[in-house]
């Protein structure tokens, strides 16, 4: 089916997606059917369409959804386009018992890993190392940007003189502005001169060698080594950290701003949707983690609120 499997990705990616682990997903569809010397799609069962999920032994839930959707979307394209009469997927997905709770730094926290990834040494092919990781972290954390946005940043897309980033490529194959303010500015600005180099607009703005951007999952990777160090006490029920988080405590800070500022979350989430890449607030919700600082500040705010009400029924 790998001809078939083209033509899907190619259309989605022509709608402005990138179905880059999609792809990865169907190739392995694609060797499984071929080591049972299935024809086509017209020869591919229900019963084949289990066994290769089964095959994948995913022991998380949302794993194993995620590969079911892109076998079920893909069939579904397939019907759509009348090269088969209807999709051989009958499987169910599997029941989410439990989200992963994210591990949330606080501003202390995320001061410490900045400081810890400054102190890190250079490495013959990682010149710069320990000032290129604590700008890293901070665009992180600062502007919750996703790691993938951040590897891709390149000198063109900062904006000093409008104090922007501009963000290209992102989840959808959606670009948007990014607004930072003088301590990001100030320590981009500064990180640039370090490198002493004069840099071209298509340059990445973090990157070790000429061979290209830094990758994710070396970031990722990085971001682990240096956790240990943190000292963190993870509550129970809470996730080991990632990198990802730092998005999350990002979401999650801004709105406790907002209430200790009082302004009026609901009020404000479009425009938090907007700054983190999302097309509504309910992608958003994902990342509002509810902390007891969050929880105390939301409390303190329905008092006031209930107050007047509460004083005119009391005798």
């Amino acid at each position: 089916m790998a001809s078939e499997m083209r033509v899907f990705v190619d259309a989605k990616r022509a709608l402005g997606r990138r179905y880059v682990t999609e792809e990865k997903a169907l190739r392995l569809f694609d060797a499984f059917l071929a080591q049972r010397l299935v024809g086509g799609a017209t020869d591919v069962t229900p019963a084949l369409v289990d066994s290769f999920l089964a095959s994948r032994s995913y022991r998380r839930a949302r794993s194993y959804n995620m590969l079911l959707g892109i076998v079920q979307r893909l069939f579904a394209w397939l019907v759509q386009q009348r090269h088969l009469a209807c999709s051989p997927v009958r499987t169910r997905p599997r029941r989410q018992t439990a989200r992963r709770i994210p591990c949330l730094l606080g501003p202390a926290e995320a001061r410490r890993l900045l400081d810890l990834a400054g102190e890190l040494r250079d490495q013959p092919r990682a010149p710069l190392r320990g000032p290129t990781y604590r700008a890293i972290f901070a665009l992180l954390y600062g502007l919750g940007l996703r790691v993938g946005e951040v590897s891709r940043l390149k000198c063109a897309d900062v904006d000093f003189a409008r104090q922007l980033l501009i963000v290209r490529d992102t989840k959808f194959g959606k670009t948007r502005l990014v607004p930072f303010g003088p301590r990001i500015g100030s320590l981009l600005h500064a990180y640039l001169q370090l490198r002493g180099e004069k840099l071209s607009p298509d340059a990445p703005v973090f990157s070790f060698t000429r061979r290209g951007a830094i990758h994710p999952c070396t970031i990722s990777q990085t971001f682990h080594r240096l956790v240990p160090a943190l000292d963190l006490t993870i509550p129970t029920g809470v996730a080991s950290p990632h990198v990802h988080d730092l998005r999350h405590a990002f979401a999650v800070g801004t709105l406790l701003r907002w209430y200790r500022e009082g302004v009026d979350p609901a009020a404000r989430l479009f425009h938090l949707s907007t700054f983190l890449g999302h097309v509504n607030p309910e992608s958003t919700a994902v990342y509002l983690t509810i902390t007891p600082e969050l929880l105390a500040a939301a409390s303190r705010r329905f008092e006031g609120f209930a107050a007047p009400a509460i004083e005119a029924v009391s005798p």
